[in-house]
């Protein structure tokens, strides 16, 4: 039996949600129709809406259901610049260099089709927004918007959001945060003044795929990605009463016990990077303990390649990822770890383990029983790709 600590790319259903998720499909109607089984369905979005909201201290009219994370980031990001740019406030955008795929491919899409300009903003060794580097972009010239990782999704470093969203506000700029990593891990309400915008997503808090929202703080305008009958704030489309129903159950579950569940997660991470530190002496953590995701722990080891490492434990039992599962197979070096000074050939062997609410100590030791022999292979087998070969 697969021991899972993939977490950070998808969470298992609950059974509670999953009994929560079937009820909710039982009820028919589309949500604008105003017959009684219409009505019946638009209660059960409503319900789900403001308890979702309540998670974050907003109010339900400023939560936007959406397809899932990447479609709530691609609204914020695009959306917001369209409308920002039609008000006159141009088209240069500032983001930090080692945000997720949604982000940047979103941001370069808007560089290539769309005219926007952009500042990659650096980050430090942990993966951090460097502050002052901010705010020397806001100060050289007018910007349409700030979008920024709550925390990172490889590494689990968490962001200065409120310290950022702070320097935004005071020259003007609007913030959206892709919460996606960090939404059911940490506690994020009440959102920080200046920030505009919030994305999460519920199959990473063991809701189901394919449903996530876009927080849009009163005021806040984005021109729709989507048209087509204007069912929600900026957006257009049949809503997924159940889906909305499920995520909101989901996300209740991770928040009424968020301390319990981060202080498990973060005693089992520590001794998981305790046991590699004793037992793996040639990985290098990434993480930062001091101020990152309760349960991820990112790792490299020099000279091996992620993927290999991920074939060994995957063969010996354990479903762990090189970084974004978005980028899975993707035969680079992270982005993140570059960003953060890590060296190419040194970034290319990672490997993120993610811990969830049920993962338990033993779970724990099994991996760090198989860690040193996988990591021994992957170190052969780069060492083996590396030798020259001889001509007959």
């Amino acid at each position: 039996m697969t021991i899972y600590l993939d977490h950070a790319a998808t969470s298992p259903m609950p059974r509670a949600v999953r009994e929560r998720y079937v009820e909710a499909l039982e009820v028919v109607g589309n949500p604008s129709s105003i017959h009684s089984s219409g009505q019946s369905a638009r209660a059960l979005l409503d319900e789900a809406r403001a308890r979702i909201a309540a998670t974050l201290g907003v109010d339900p009219i400023e939560v936007t259901f959406t397809g899932g994370g990447t479609e709530a980031v691609n609204l914020a990001v695009k959306g917001m610049l369209w409308s920002r740019r039609a008000a006159g406030h141009g088209s240069r955008i500032l983001a930090p260099a080692a945000e997720h795929h949604a982000t940047l491919d979103a941001v370069q899409w808007l560089v290539d089709h769309e005219g926007a300009t952009v500042d990659w903003l650096p980050v430090d060794a942990s993966g951090r927004l460097r502050l002052d580097a901010l705010e020397a972009a806001l100060a050289s010239g007018p910007a349409a918007l700030l979008t920024m990782l709550w925390a990172n999704n490889e590494v689990g470093t968490l962001q200065p959001v409120a310290e950022a969203a702070a320097l935004a506000a005071a020259a003007g700029v609007p913030v959206h945060v892709d919460a996606i990593a960090a939404y059911g891990q940490v506690p994020l309400a009440p959102v920080p003044v200046g920030v505009s915008a919030v994305s999460i997503s519920a199959h990473k808090v063991g809701g189901p795929v394919g449903v996530g929202a876009l927080v849009l703080r009163r005021g806040t305008e984005v021109e729709p990605l989507l048209h087509g009958g204007a069912q929600q704030r900026g957006r257009s489309g049949t809503m997924d009463a159940a889906g909305a129903a499920a995520f909101a159950h989901a996300t209740e579950l991770a928040h009424d016990a968020l301390d319990d569940r981060a202080a498990h997660k973060r005693a089992l991470r520590d001794r998981l990077a305790e046991g590699i530190r004793d037992r793996v002496p040639e990985a290098r953590l990434s993480t930062d303990l001091t101020d990152s995701l309760p349960g991820t722990l990112h790792l490299r080891v020099p000279g091996a390649e992620g993927d290999s490492l991920l074939f060994l434990l995957d063969q010996a039992g354990f479903a762990v990822s090189t970084g974004s599962a978005c980028q899975a197979g993707v035969p680079e070096p992270s982005h993140v770890l570059l960003a953060m000074g890590v060296s190419p050939s040194e970034a290319r062997g990672s490997l993120r383990i993610s811990l969830g609410p049920d993962t338990t100590a033993a779970e724990i030791d099994a991996l760090l029983d198989a860690l040193p022999h996988a990591t021994r292979q992957a170190l052969a087998a780069g060492l083996a790709a590396r030798q020259p070969r001889l001509g007959r």
